[in-house]
């Protein structure tokens, strides 16, 4: 029994040696390892009984853990009061459509209308990230910035589009926001396109190209499965199949797989098998997961903040239809001008999570060691 004993406090020894010598999580390094948000069933969903249960999900390989830098503590808290920064503060999403010289469809927008609303946040400080480097918490944009994360679905041929000479066209997506970053230096001309089957069909270049540029480009191209169908009504075999087709188009197009995922008509279900899964001659591991139109999003350093449920803004005035004049963008604009306090200001720093003091009940534990409250 003695040797027993000794050896029962050798291996607490150990384990305890190795906890203390574990490497810390930093904000961007959760991706490898995001876990479903609480009370999510990890059943799945609809399982009628007798059925057989669901492939287990690809597991996703583990990353490594950078260093966080270090920073002094008085003087970085200093700078974050000087610019009123809040890390913790609420981000919007915009969810764009169609982009067109005059609207056909209620969801679409005129190039006037995006240019003069850009135009607009350009002016109010606000910076695009893209969906990806808002999930990873990559947030990396000059002090009093406000990031904003500009999402187009579908792939429309009017989001990107090129002349003759390989330029995107004026009346683009994306030829209004170089016009913007031109006329407003220091706005970055990046947004997050989630793409599904024939991407940007009918261009002067194949979709394949197109992706391709983007990507060269600083834009994200991203997951919004083959056909635009309602998930909830899918067996896993067939949600495999519909995430997996489009999975495999975007990997062959650029090289990489998806960060992020849109579920069509926002309609969220099925949310461990949407997240991971292998079919269809892919893999896929979504770091952030995007619903409709509805309110800004937390912060990705909140304890709040769920990766599978992260909501978007409808693009659009404050119209009768859909509640737009208190849910759409700009409502929330002016809601966001209103309360400065709510809305996520950054201190310039990327080694920091900076905040008013009151705010640190807000921060998600794992990241503690980057808290920088003033």
């Amino acid at each position: 029994m003695p040797h027993l004993e000794k050896f029962a406090v050798a291996l607490i020894m150990v384990a305890v040696v190795a906890g203390f010598l574990a490497p810390r999580e930093r904000p961007g390094d959760r991706a490898s390892r995001i876990q479903p948000a609480a009370g999510v069933a990890r059943s799945a969903p609809g399982q009628a009984p007798g059925q057989a249960p669901p492939k287990a999900p690809a597991a996703a390989p583990p990353k490594p853990k950078p260093k966080r830098a270090p920073f002094n503590q008085a003087k970085a808290a200093a700078a974050a009061r000087a610019v009123g920064a809040n890390e913790l503060g609420e981000v919007p999403i915009l969810m764009i459509h169609r982009v067109m010289t005059k609207a056909q469809a209620s969801l679409d927008r005129t190039t006037k209308e995006l240019y003069d609303e850009f135009t607009g946040l350009a002016k109010q400080n606000y910076d695009p990230v893209t969906a990806a480097e808002f999930v990873t918490g990559k947030i990396n944009i000059p002090a009093g910035k406000h990031p904003v994360v500009l999402t187009f679905d579908d792939g429309s041929i009017t989001h990107a589009d090129f002349d003759g000479a390989g330029n995107p066209k004026p009346d683009t997506a994306v030829g209004i926001l170089q016009r913007i970053a031109r006329e407003n230096p220091g706005f970055r001309p990046v947004a997050t396109f989630f793409v599904n089957r024939d991407p940007f069909y009918g261009g002067s270049k194949p979709g394949i190209e197109t992706m391709r540029w983007l990507t060269r480009n600083g834009f994200e191209i991203a997951n919004h499965t083959t056909n635009h169908k309602d998930l909830s009504k899918m067996s896993r075999d067939e949600l495999d199949k519909e995430i997996g087709t489009d999975e495999k188009m975007i990997v062959d197009a650029i090289g990489r797989p998806s960060i992020t995922f849109a579920f069509p008509f926002g309609s969220y279900s099925h949310l461990d098998w949407a997240q991971q899964g292998d079919g269809a001659g892919a893999k896929w591991s979504f770091t952030g997961m995007f619903l409709a139109g509805w309110k800004p999003a937390d912060s990705p350093y909140a304890k709040d903040f769920d990766p599978q449920r992260i909501p978007r803004i409808r693009d659009k005035e404050k119209i009768k239809e859909d509640d737009c004049k208190q849910y759409c963008s700009t409502a929330w604009f002016e809601w966001l001008a209103k309360n400065p306090d709510k809305r996520y200001t950054s201190d310039g720093n990327p080694a920091t999570i900076a905040f008013p003091q009151d705010k640190m009940i807000y921060l998600a534990p794992r990241y503690k060691d980057w808290a920088c409250p003033y």
